[in-house]
């Protein structure tokens, strides 16, 4: 029991070192304070173990990392700019700057993430890849590594999904992997999911799955964050550039399950003085029993794997939720950003389909950029917030509108 209790001691000790300084810390458990875990039935188990015990070691390989930050650099387009608004600063009375994820290759930031995992993947000895999508821009990214690494995909996507955003279902299929439709629920990224993971249970020593967002079981949320993190370790050093201090006083992102807020918050997790704003889907209204605002509505509980907050009805049953934006209609939030909302440290803002397409369209206008529908959701906080004059806001624009015209123009608002 000696031994046991030490070994334990030491893992926590070394996570806790190699995130030190940080007050939103995962534990040997994957605990993010009350949120986290991992959650699976026993024949998942394996899978999520082999990850557990690998993950941090070959992360942390010099030769993974050259390959890593060498892909992000010649192949994704990083550092992305970011860009100061100057008629969107105009019209808040502030300094406005936007990070633009839009312009990685595929068009948002999820390639970070997908970069990672296929060459994790690759060290674990896996020949083929699964995933799950709900915009698309996940699976679109997934697809775009397996073709570059010569790997089998297969991608999971809700059946309404897949009719709201046909481009990316096409550019996926272009690239050589197979969609599968989720016909089961509300046929969105909750059903998508569940069927990527009963894939999984079935091929488990050929097959690596690529979880999209911080959710699913540890050391999925973990794993993901540090991908992602690359977001907020550029606006350091890009601010310092611009403005001479590498703190803003605002960030502001989108949370569906939460993977582009969890980048661009990473590097500020520990900086009190950095106010962290998340924007949920609030849909119709979060009274009308059509949103996707999880901590206006949900409860903890368990979703894929890990206790988080989630929708759910009186008897534990999984409430459909909904948004105008695929990628933000999930009826959960990554256990990091129910910890956040837990411990206060993150503040919780919720965007309607109306106001987040009213964002939208505002940004083209002022800055010739279409953002894709989610990051307009973080743009809409922008007016139930109050600034300074010289107060410094970073919005993380985490997709572009390219995969989202055809529901701008249904919408039609402009």
């Amino acid at each position: 029991m000696g031994n046991s209790g030490s070994l334990l001691a030491k893992i926590v000790t070394e996570l806790r070192f190699e995130l030190k300084g940080m007050k939103i810390e995962v534990d040997s458990r994957g605990y993010y304070g009350n949120f986290g875990g991992a959650y699976i039935p026993e024949m998942l188990f394996p899978n999520v173990e082999e990850l557990r015990q690998n993950y941090l070691s070959i992360l942390q390989d010099a030769s993974f990392r050259q390959e890593f930050d060498h892909l992000l650099k010649t192949y994704v387009g990083r550092p992305t700019p970011l860009y100061y608004a100057t008629r969107l600063s105009e019209k808040y009375q502030s300094k406005i700057y936007l990070k633009r994820e839009d312009l990685c290759h595929t068009g948002a930031h999820k390639v970070n993430n997908t970069v990672g995992q296929i060459l994790l993947a690759k060290r674990l000895g896996k020949q083929k890849i699964i995933a799950e999508t709900g915009a698309g821009q996940h699976g679109v990214a997934t697809a775009t590594v397996c073709a570059l690494m010569g790997m089998e995909c297969i991608v999971y996507m809700g059946e309404v999904d897949m009719a709201r955003q046909r481009p990316n279902v096409e550019r996926m299929r272009i690239l050589g992997t197979e969609v599968r439709p989720a016909r089961s629920g509300s046929k969105t990224l909750k059903d998508a999911t569940n069927e990527a993971m009963r894939h999984w249970i079935n091929h488990p020593v050929d097959t690596h799955y690529i979880i999209g967002s911080v959710v699913g079981p540890h050391p999925y949320p973990d794993m993901v964050a540090r991908f992602q993190s690359v977001i907020s370790e550029e606006i350091k050093w890009q601010l310092k550039e611009t403005e001479g201090r590498e703190n803003p006083d605002f960030v502001v992102a989108c949370v569906g399950g939460g993977s582009n807020a969890a980048g661009a918050f990473y590097h500020y997790f520990d900086q009190d003085d950095v106010q962290l704003i998340a924007v949920e889907a609030a849909g119709l209204g979060n009274q009308s029993g059509e949103s996707a605002a999880t901590t206006v509505l949900g409860k903890p509980g368990v979703l894929h794997g890990s206790k988080t907050l989630l929708m759910q009805t009186s008897d534990g049953q999984v409430v459909e939720p909904y948004s105008i934006s695929a990628g933000l209609d999930y009826p959960g939030i990554g256990p990091v950003h129910a910890h956040l909302f837990e411990s206060g440290r993150g503040q919780f803002y919720s965007a309607t389909d109306e106001e987040a397409m009213k964002a939208g369209i505002l940004l083209s206008r002022l800055e010739g950029i279409i953002p894709a529908i989610e990051s307009a959701h973080a743009l809409a906080a922008l007016d139930k917030m109050s600034f300074e004059q010289d107060d410094i806001i970073v919005v993380n624009l985490s997709g572009r509108g390219d995969k989202d015209l055809e529901t701008y123009i249904k919408w039609g608002g402009y």
